[in-house]
């Protein structure tokens, strides 16, 4: 599933490809069940003529600011985006694509149909359920220690919630708790204040890692990450512990090991992870 690099990768592409300021000339859906609200019909007739203000990310979301509307789109595990010159006639799982004035057609696979389309007029009611955004001025120590004290779960677990913090999945969780000498089956609220300033600091990091080299991309099938323009990410080549189980550890030369915490793989140095 694509994390924050990964989303904000994406996001840069789409603005790089000169869509902010383009109409949406009409909407075809494909797969009805791609789009969460309004139905498909409302949404393929309240989208067309709608002007693209601005394209951002929210956590794990993408958001284009429309004329009148939001266009909220969470890709899930197999959902991309990718623009061609011209309609095509059987594009690989395609669910959805947008016709654009200027010319260029949008267009979003899926190959697991897992992926989320919202047509709202407020966005803030959807993105006021996500917790800290990693790269906001409201990520502060305090915050994030704030937020920490309240958790109950294991760390892991507990990172990966979105109320929590927004934009982490499981591959920027294990490397951040790696970075922090946090093993992943600690409580949070057991956290010490400096081993909380560790994390704050190890999270902001590998998200920084992840997007300067692009994203990961774990494989080569149509169904991992690709950013627009068809491009694998890199920073698979620069992880520490995810899917690096029987490697030794970057730091301390121990095995890594994989353990099964919140029915999600989760990679870590037994070492330097106690």
């Amino acid at each position: 599933m694509p994390e924050l690099p990964e989303v904000e990768t994406i996001v840069r592409e789409l603005c790089a490809c000169h869509l902010v300021g383009t109409q949406i000339k009409e909407a075809l859906v494909f797969w009805d069940r791609t789009i969460a609200t309004p139905s498909p019909k409302e949404f393929c007739d309240s989208i067309g003529g709608q002007t693209i203000l601005n394209i951002s990310r929210r956590g794990k979301f993408i958001a284009f600011t429309l004329s009148n509307y939001t266009l909220i789109v969470h890709l899930r595990m197999t959902g991309k985006f990718f623009l061609s010159k011209k309609k095509l006639v059987s594009a690989l799982h395609e669910r959805v694509h947008l016709h654009l004035t200027n010319g260029w057609y949008l267009h979003y696979s899926d190959q697991r149909k897992f992926g989320k389309w919202y047509l709202v007029s407020n966005p803030e009611a959807t993105f006021d359920k996500l917790g800290l955004e990693p790269f906001s001025n409201k990520f502060t120590l305090k915050a994030f220690q704030k937020v920490i004290s309240r958790g109950t779960s294991q760390i892991k677990p507990f990172l990966l919630n979105q109320r929590n913090v927004a934009g982490l999945g499981n591959i920027y969780v294990d490397e951040a708790l790696w970075e922090s000498k946090i093993a992943p089956t600690r409580k949070a609220s057991s956290l010490s204040l400096v081993e909380i300033k560790t994390l704050h600091k190890a999270i902001k990091h590998v998200l920084k890692q992840g997007i300067a080299h692009m994203g990961t991309s774990l494989g080569t099938t149509h169904a991992n990450y690709f950013s627009v323009s068809g491009r694998r990410g890199f920073h698979q080549n620069q992880l520490m512990v995810f899917r690096r189980d029987g490697f030794p550890c970057p730091r301390c030369n121990t095995t890594i090991i994989k353990i099964k915490l919140a029915q999600r793989g989760t990679h870590l140095c037994p070492n330097c992870q106690k």
